[in-house]
């Protein structure tokens, strides 16, 4: 694995929401868009792929859980995605990564 400075891992801004809907993407077998709190403003859209390791979507409605929330808007299957869930696991299980007690929509994470 390659290292990175101190000074970039700065730049990933890890922050505390909550999930408060799910639909399942259309046509598409592991996308799931949530809207999520963030403590702005208004919530955000973010697409995940994590379909697959959901029994049912929405379990996941008022769960905190953790995101990225400076990566640039990306388009997927028409859907404006603003952010990344932060998950560990790999492709046969996913763990979400949660606060141990409620926190604030939008604490960072760091």
């Amino acid at each position: 694995m390659e290292h990175i400075s101190f000074d970039t891992f700065k730049q990933v801004d890890v922050r505390v929401g909550q999930i408060l809907s799910v639909e399942v993407v259309p046509d598409a077998d592991k996308l799931l868009r949530l809207m999520v709190d963030l403590g702005e403003e208004e919530p955000r859209q973010i697409i995940s792929g994590i379909r697959e390791f959901v029994d049912d979507p929405q379990d996941l409605v008022g769960m905190q859980t953790t995101f990225v929330t400076n990566l640039e808007p990306r388009t997927i299957r028409g859907y404006e995605s603003n952010g990344m869930l932060f998950a560990a696991g790999g492709p046969e299980a996913l763990t979400f990564l949660i606060p141990q007690k409620k926190v604030t929509a939008g604490a960072t994470v760091g």
